[in-house]
């Protein structure tokens, strides 16, 4: 397998992992550690040791509900199985600091990677947004075209036609 193969099967295996979730694109403890070639404990560790490194908007704990959802959407699986404590979910932002925390050179080239991925999933999204809103002017254009248009029609179909005389022969009772 090449470089450029690698590369693409990172990038595939780090977008799998991005979720959405409190409408934040997060990753979860397990996954980074397992990106990262660390064990998740170790992970947790250094973060423990780094606290004020990762404030509420950089990195929370799920709930139990947000456990179960996720359990649901991926189905039960070893990764899963076992956990005594809720997984920890890290934001773009968690995941740019784990680099400070995590000091190998694997976990320096992992995160460059996610970075890329969340930044590449961002201009996705914004061109998503900028195609939405074209779409909304051309609906807005198009429909005061074809207002004219239906405005027309329904007054051609309004229009009192006087009645047709009547053409032929008649007597003189009708």
């Amino acid at each position: 397998m090449n470089r450029r193969d690698a590369e693409t099967g990172l990038v595939e295996r780090i977008e799998s992992r991005i979720l959405m979730l409190r409408g934040q694109k997060i990753m979860l403890d397990s996954d980074l550690a397992a990106l990262y070639g660390v064990e998740a404990k170790n992970l947790k560790r250094a973060v423990r040791r780094n606290k004020d490194r990762f404030p509420d908007d950089f990195m929370f704990r799920l709930v139990k509900q947000e456990v179960a959802s996720l359990r649901c959407q991926f189905g039960t699986s070893r990764s899963w199985g076992g956990r005594r404590y809720s997984p920890y979910a890290f934001t773009e932002h968690g995941v740019a600091m784990l680099s400070s925390v995590l000091n190998s050179k694997r976990a320096i080239q992992v995160n460059i990677e996610i970075m890329r991925t969340f930044g590449r999933l961002r201009r996705i999204i914004a061109a998503h947004e900028e195609l939405s809103r074209k779409l909304e002017e051309l609906e807005r254009k198009y429909d005061a075209q074809f207002k004219v248009v239906f405005d027309t029609i329904r007054e051609l179909m309004s229009t009192d036609v006087p009645p047709a005389r009547r053409i032929g022969f008649g007597s003189d009772d009708s």
